[in-house]
């Protein structure tokens, strides 16, 4: 498209010099590429968004949040505010939506999530937050339910990318670096047995965990848990 325009001012350039007007089909044609253009514009900064759902260390290096990890804290309740409670012995505010009263039971739906930053060779640097408390239950079962969905142990194969041997203190120690399904990669210690086990290896059985957002189920980042087999 360049070179079209190029020629077309040169065809310009040389009508001028020859005394002769430039033909004006040429400011028409300036007017049908704004269009065209726009749509570029719009395209390429379509494409330069990273979503948050996406923890694909094959998109390149960036900075992702992902939901790290759930607890259940048992604790009992403080001071009634309002509609609100304190549960201790945080004096954490939360709803009471329950009518729970002052020293009755609860049990609390804790939640973490990390900052994942991957470089371009798909290792992370990771950055945990501090506990943040979503809900409250009134018994421990209700409490374990919600948190067996949003922890899934899962077994799966995965790539091996390969495995190493290092040197420390006279002692040699094996390593072997795996492809998680997020794209990103990890290395974990293994014994000579598995060593030589991966070291020809495409893909390992291992279990994996999934942990899924509250908010947002089909948010998920699978952590290594162990091998299968």
């Amino acid at each position: 498209m360049r070179r079209n325009i190029e020629a077309a001012g040169s065809a310009s350039g040389r009508a001028e010099r020859s005394g002769q007007r430039a033909p004006r089909s040429l400011g028409t044609g300036r007017l049908l590429l704004l269009p065209v253009l726009l749509l570029l514009v719009l395209a390429l900064g379509a494409c330069s968004k990273n979503s948050v759902l996406s923890t694909n260390a094959d998109d390149g290096p960036g900075t992702n949040t992902v939901p790290w990890d759930y607890r259940i804290q048992e604790g009992e309740v403080g001071d009634l505010i309002g509609s609100d409670m304190t549960v201790l012995p945080d004096n954490e505010l939360l709803p009471n939506d329950n009518n729970y009263a002052t020293g009755q039971k609860v049990w609390t739906l804790q939640y973490m999530n990390a900052e994942l930053t991957t470089d371009e060779e798909g290792r992370n640097d990771v950055r945990l937050s501090g506990w943040t408390t979503l809900k409250s239950y009134p018994d421990e079962a209700a409490a374990m339910a919600d948190l067996e969905n949003l922890k899934v142990s899962v077994t799966t194969d995965i790539d091996v990318v390969g495995v190493y041997k290092t040197e420390y203190n006279g002692e040699t120690r094996n390593f072997a670096v795996l492809e998680l399904p997020s794209g990103n990669r990890m290395k974990q210690p293994v014994d000579e047995g598995r060593y030589g086990k991966l070291k020809d290896a495409k893909t390992a059985s291992v279990v994996l965990e999934e942990v899924h957002d509250f908010a947002d189920y089909d948010l998920a980042y699978a952590k290594f848990r162990g091998w299968a087999k």
